[in-house]
């Protein structure tokens, strides 16, 4: 026969998880499924500099940096939602003084018998010391810039990790991508992406970060995850590029301005091809080679550098791809290269529309590996890394063409 439990032994164990709880090495939230503050322990009300009392029935996304906030809302919580969990986020939090405290977040959500999520559980790791630890890895890569051949791999690893493995473009469509390094020595800024968003959508982009080095490199992490989550918030191509200048502005106005240029687009499979909608900040122009053999650009003239300027203006125009035809998007590496012993550029005088028209009609590969034989012939002219991006419908004895929807451009402005 087994002995009495001791009343005052449970009591002593409530009390020891409380405080563990209360005074955990980490920090500890529940949440509403609004958002809602329902609960959180003193080491993280602690952290942030606040009463407990205070924050409980305010909203979670009080908390972040405005950057951070589109975080939240076009990753954070779409994902928490879909998958029920989230591991390993990295997002700023506000102090009372109104400093930044960086954390991991790791989450996961409550659901009653129906499947319904009641509560949203929240772990905060302080992440001080180890972004304390990324400081000292760029203070460390500045000392290793008199070891050449150190730099080079640096470089060469980092410009990997800033550009997709591959590409998945949707069915009925080729993609192809080229990068053309004009320094082995570091990182440009040059980027691109094509990424799912629906069964029957797919976003892309292309674009150019100003400047060179780590801090670019960091400024394009941060576009391309930036452009990517805003795209499955607000698929509205002129909307997403409003977001990547709100994070932008937030994230550098306090310190060195930071901007770029972008193209940055919707694939929707209809019949007959896919119709495109492009919006563009500040961007050379797309071009279009039509099946017909023509080939134009695809004008976004208006769209403003994202990142730098009050109330920026992004400009979109429509096409519609069809068997045949290829969409052609570049960075100014390309045009910009010296073609003669004196400050000619390339595309001064019209020279990327020509070569287009003559090697139009054509597929996304072989327009990729002209454009990089054109990029090796510019020798030491080529003084800007360079990338393009070639989305084409490829030409069958089969395809049927649909109805021309928005055969020619019809832009707009925002």
């Amino acid at each position: 026969m087994s002995a009495p439990k001791d009343p005052a032994s449970g009591d002593a164990l409530e009390e020891s998880l409380l405080d563990l709880y209360e005074n955990a090495p980490c920090g500890y939230l529940s949440l509403w499924p609004d958002g809602t503050i329902a609960k959180l322990n003193s080491t993280i009300a602690r952290w942030l500099g606040h009463q407990q009392d205070s924050l409980i029935g305010t909203s979670f996304t009080r908390l972040l940096t405005a950057g951070g906030r589109i975080h939240y809302e076009t990753h954070f919580a779409p994902i928490l939602h879909m998958n029920g969990h989230i591991d390993g986020v990295t997002v700023d939090l506000v102090t009372a003084d109104g400093d930044r405290l960086p954390v991991f977040l790791t989450a996961n959500v409550k659901t009653d018998d129906c499947g319904e999520p009641v509560l949203i559980r929240i772990t905060a790791l302080d992440a001080r010391h180890r972004r304390a630890y990324e400081r000292e890895l760029l203070e460390a890569r500045r000392r290793a810039d008199d070891s050449r051949a150190r730099v080079e791999v640096l470089a060469k690893t980092l410009q990997r990790s800033l550009l997709p493995s591959s590409l998945s473009p949707p069915a009925g469509m080729d993609a192809k991508a080229s990068y053309h390094y004009a320094s082995t020595e570091d990182v440009g800024g040059d980027f691109y992406d094509l990424f799912p968003l629906a069964a029957d959508q797919w976003g892309f982009f292309l674009g150019d970060v100003c400047g060179k080095g780590a801090s670019a490199a960091a400024v394009t992490s941060l576009t391309r995850y930036t452009l990517r989550a805003a795209a499955v918030y607000d698929r509205d191509p002129i909307a997403v590029l409003h977001n990547l200048d709100t994070v932008l502005e937030q994230e550098f106005h306090a310190t060195e301005p930071q901007f770029c240029t972008v193209i940055f687009g919707v694939l929707t499979i209809v019949d007959g091809g896919f119709e495109v909608e492009l919006a563009g900040g500040g961007h050379p122009p797309a071009l279009l080679l039509r099946a017909d053999g023509s080939a134009r650009y695809m004008e976004t003239t208006g769209g403003q550098l994202v990142g730098i300027l009050p109330d920026a203006r992004f400009v979109s125009t429509r096409l519609f791809l069809r068997p045949g035809d290829t969409l052609v998007l570049y960075t100014d590496g390309l045009t910009e290269a010296r073609v003669g012993p004196g400050r000619e550029r390339y595309d001064d005088t019209g020279a990327l529309l020509d070569f287009a028209r003559s090697h139009s009609p054509t597929t996304a590969e072989a327009i990729i590996d002209d454009i990089r034989a054109l990029l090796d012939s510019f020798g030491s002219g080529l003084e800007d890394d360079a990338a393009v991006l070639a989305l084409g419908v490829p030409a069958g004895p089969d395809a049927q063409l649909g109805e021309s929807i928005a055969a020619s451009a019809v832009g707009r402005s925002s």
